[in-house]
C-alpha cells in the first residue's frame, strides 16, 4: 500500500469560506497551503454561501461525524417575488409573484417553521437519488423526486426588512437542514415565491465565526507562523460526548483495540454521566485515545486516535 504523501498534521483549522468556491475546493485549497497528509471539512457550505467552514486534519478526520451532528446558525437574505432553479442566486429564475409579504405578515408565519419539520432538500443538492446525486440529474434535464426529511429548526428570527424585495433572516438548526429549502418554503407560505440572495454560517457545533480564517490569510502566513497557533485540538468537536480520564496502561489496551474495565474508570470522573451504550472520549494523558462505547461492564473502542 503506498504511503499517504503529506506532513502528518492533526487538528480542527476554522476556514471563512468565500463565495464562488465549492467545499471540495477549499479543502484542496489547504492540502496544498499546508501540505497536510489528510484534510476533510465537516459539513459542507454551497458555493454561493460563505462562512465557517471546519476543516479535519489528520486524526481529526474520525471525528467529523460528530462536528456535522453539531447545532448550526446561518443568517442569510431571502428575494421575495423570484423562484430559481437551485433556490439560490446562482439558478435560472423559474417563476415569478408581485406579492410582497409585509413585516407582521412573515413575523406570524415564523413559528409554523421551527421546531420538528418535514422538509424536501432542493433538487439542486447532494442527496442520491437511485445511486446517483439529485444535482447531477436536474443538470442533465432529468426528473428528481426527492422524499421530505424530518429536520429541526430550533430559532428563525427575522433581522430585518431592506426593502419590499427583501429580508433578513438568522436560523438556528440541527443536522441536514436546507436554508434554500426553508427559504422557498416560507416564501409560498407567504403566497409567493423566493429564493436565498445571500447566505452566511456563523457557527457549526464548537465551532464559531470568531476562530474562522479566510484563506487569504492562512496562505499569506506561508511560514511565518506555524500552523499550530491557527489549530484547535481533535477532541474539539467532541465538546458534547462524555471524557473519561484512563491511566496510561488503560489507554494503551484501548490503542491496541483491546476492551478496558468500565467500573474503574468511570469511579474515577464521578461527574461524567454515562449510560449504558454511551458514546464517550477516552482520555490519557491529557489526550484523546479513542471514540469509544459503554458496552456491558466494558469501555470498547470505536476509533482509535493515533495522537
Amino acid at each position: 500500500m503506498a504511503k499517504r504523501r503529506g506532513v502528518p498534521i492533526h487538528g480542527w483549522l476554522i476556514i471563512d469560506k468565500p463565495s464562488g468556491l465549492t467545499s471540495a475546493g477549499v479543502v484542496a485549497k489547504v492540502r496544498r497551503l499546508t501540505n497536510a497528509a489528510k484534510v476533510g471539512h465537516g459539513g459542507t457550505l454551497d458555493p454561493m454561501a460563505t462562512g465557517v467552514l471546519p476543516l479535519a486534519l489528520g486524526e481529526a478526520t474520525k471525528t467529523v461525524a460528530y462536528a456535522m451532528d453539531g447545532t448550526k446558525v446561518y443568517r442569510f437574505t431571502v428575494r421575495w417575488g423570484e423562484q430559481r432553479t437551485t433556490d439560490d442566486a446562482q439558478g435560472e429564475i423559474i417563476e415569478t409573484s408581485d406579492v410582497r409579504p409585509t413585516r407582521e405578515q412573515i413575523e406570524a408565519a415564523l413559528p409554523s417553521f421551527t421546531g420538528e419539520l418535514d422538509q424536501v432538500p432542493p433538487i439542486f443538492s447532494a442527496v442520491k437519488v437511485e445511486g446517483r446525486r439529485a444535482y447531477a440529474l436536474a443538470r442533465a434535464d432529468k426528473p428528481v423526486e426527492l422524499k421530505p426529511r424530518r429536520i429541526r429548526i430550533d430559532e428563525f428570527r427575522l433581522l430585518g426588512v431592506s426593502d419590499a424585495d427583501h429580508a433578513e433572516f438568522e436560523v438556528v438548526s440541527g443536522k441536514g437542514a436546507y436554508i434554500r429549502s426553508l427559504a422557498r418554503d416560507i416564501a409560498l407560505a407567504l403566497g409567493t415565491v423566493g429564493h436565498i440572495a445571500a447566505l452566511r454560517r456563523i457557527a457549526v457545533g464548537p465551532f464559531r465565526e470568531d476562530a474562522a480564517i479566510s484563506l487569504d490569510k492562512l496562505a499569506a502566513l506561508g511560514h511565518s507562523a506555524p500552523l499550530s497557533e491557527l489549530l484547535l485540538p481533535v477532541e474539539t468537536a467532541l465538546d458534547d460526548i462524555p471524557a473519561l480520564a484512563l491511566t496510561e496502561a488503560e489507554g494503551q489496551s484501548l490503542r491496541h483495540g483491546q476492551s478496558v474495565a468500565a467500573l474503574p474508570v468511570v469511579s474515577r470522573s464521578p461527574s461524567v454521566v454515562v449510560s449504558q451504550g454511551a458514546i464517550v472520549c477516552a482520555m490519557a494523558g491529557g489526550k484523546p485515545v479513542a471514540l469509544a462505547q459503554i458496552t456491558g461492564a466494558e469501555i470498547r473502542p470505536l476509533r482509535v486516535l493515533n495522537l
